[in-house]
């Protein structure tokens, strides 16, 4: 099960690195761009927790830096632009998954061995 964590976690990161850095008109939109950000990042950091659950704390430093270097990647396109709010959303987002799926999977029964 855990690769199957992995894969969906690599590709939510590219997933973010195309709709972050490519061209405005490429931005696909559902809704709010905040709600948007929240939900999307709140999932890459479920999907951290989930497929590195060894490397708990280096995986959410992982999430934050990803969240951080994406929005100011940003600012090297004439199209799109950084912003620190932006940022605090991703990385709160991300954070808060993880926290969800870390709990979640602290209180999960574990398995006998038998």
């Amino acid at each position: 099960m855990r690769t199957v964590f992995r894969l969906a976690f690599w590709g939510m990161l590219g997933l973010l690195a195309f709709v972050t850095l490519s061209p405005i008109g490429l931005r696909p939109e559902v809704g709010p761009a905040t709600v948007e950000r929240a939900l999307a990042y709140a999932a890459f950091g479920t999907l951290a927790a989930l497929a590195y659950p060894r490397q708990r704390l280096a995986i959410l430093v992982f999430v934050v830096v990803a969240a951080g270097l994406l929005e100011a990647g940003q600012n090297l396109s004439a199209t799109r632009h950084g912003r620190v709010a932006d940022f605090l959303v991703k990385a709160a987002s991300g954070v808060a998954g993880w926290l969800a799926a870390s709990a979640l999977t602290a209180l999960a029964p574990r398995p006998k061995a038998g």
